[in-house]
């Protein structure tokens, strides 16, 4: 299967025409403008944002020239199969195309930016998918929980627009989901696709420590490197439970807890616990650690470390036992943590125990990290690499 990304952008293009937004400012200086998408199969079959598939009008004769969506949601021509998929947020609502080739060859494209393709249950894998992961970046972990996308698949960003801030953080972002960015202009085959295969890399164990202060958007950060991932475990250090989160008439606590559960994925399993060595040394999976701090405070509490050298030592060789297995963990793990070294010296002594921990706890997963980002404001800041 060839498939020529005729155009690369959102349902207006990238920057759009008009549009005074600081993301289509950036772009229009680096003179790689993304059009409308469209893209043409196998040179007889067009599909676009907002639009009934169609044959090309350079297209073999024939063969898809007369696709049309039926009645039964279904458009064939010469061998050619095109089906309408349901949108995974209403059923009634046309989410994409799941396309056959007449050699069998399967792709996947998005109705519209927006759209989250649900493939019926029984249907196969797909050897090309289209995706808008700016618009959920939690379908292609869904997808890939289903089987329906693989290692085998080759999976490329749909409608690149101003919903990223610029091209940079596209590729970023892109890197985290392993999937490809084709620009316009450029063909994606199945049969000759090393460079879109080879995007992310294969998997391989890595540890991911994202820093930031209260309400950084560090949290939505380490929640969107996972979000391609079909199997993660989310680790609460403090109550995940709204019934339990800070005491029972905690409503503000509660508040916070709920507003992170609804933004991880549903089928994402959640682990309330600070074994976090046992943890790491157990998992194989993606794993997401919220956080570091929580962690830490409880530790504090349960070593008494707040009272003197005894429970200091016994919290030295808990964060020991935990640098050591983040330091040999065989999960992929992303770790969220406090950056509190930033303010004034906090007045009391357990404040000043904390922050003096943390930092130091800090600085040791770093050290053994592959990457390391500070979020300031909702902007992620990559550290230096080693």
């Amino acid at each position: 299967m060839h498939v020529l990304v005729e155009g690369s952008g959102g349902a207006h293009g990238w920057p759009r025409t008009g549009c005074r937004c600081a993301s289509c400012l950036r772009k229009e200086p680096d003179g790689a403008a993304r059009t409308r998408s469209s893209i043409v199969v196998d040179g007889v079959l067009r599909l676009a944002a907002g639009g009934e598939p169609a044959g090309a009008a350079a297209g073999a004769a024939g063969a898809a020239a007369g696709a049309a969506a039926g009645g039964d949601g279904q458009a064939a021509g010469e061998g050619w199969r095109v089906r309408r998929v349901a949108d995974v947020r209403d059923a009634a609502r046309a989410g994409g195309w799941d396309v056959t080739a007449p050699g069998g060859e399967r792709l996947l494209y998005p109705a519209g930016p927006g759209a989250a393709p649900d493939p019926p249950d029984g249907a196969g894998r797909y050897d090309l998918a289209f995706l808008d992961l700016l618009g959920d970046p939690a379908q292609l972990g869904r997808l890939r929980a289903r089987g329906l996308i693989t290692a085998d698949t080759i999976t490329a960003v749909a409608f690149a627009d101003h919903r990223v801030p610029g091209e940079r953080e596209l590729a970023r972002r892109a890197a985290f989901w392993l999937a490809g960015v084709p620009s316009d202009g450029e063909t994606v085959t199945t049969a000759r696709s090393a460079r879109m295969k080879k995007e992310g890399g294969s998997r391989r164990p890595w540890r991911v420590l994202v820093l930031g202060g209260a309400r950084s958007g560090k949290s939505e950060r380490a929640e969107l490197r996972l979000a391609g991932e079909p199997d993660v475990t989310y680790v609460a250090t403090g109550p995940d439970g709204a019934s339990d989160a800070g005491g029972a008439g905690d409503v503000e606590w509660a508040a916070r807890v709920a507003a992170h559960r609804a933004r991880r994925p549903a089928w994402w399993r959640t682990l309330e616990t600070t074994d976090l060595a046992g943890v790491l040394a157990s998992a194989r999976g993606a794993v997401l650690i919220d956080g570091i701090g929580t962690w830490l405070a409880a530790e504090l509490d349960d070593c008494s470390a707040w009272d003197g050298p005894a429970g200091r030592d016994r919290l030295a060789a808990r964060t020991a036992d935990l640098i050591a297995a983040w330091r040999q963990t065989r999960a992929c793990v992303v770790a969220v943590s406090d950056e509190t070294g930033m303010g004034v010296v906090p007045v009391s002594a357990a404040g000043r125990l904390f922050r003096d921990e943390l930092g130091r706890l800090n600085q040791a997963l770093a050290a053994e990290s592959e990457e390391t980002e500070l979020v300031i404001a909702g902007r992620p800041v990559r550290l230096t690499d080693w």
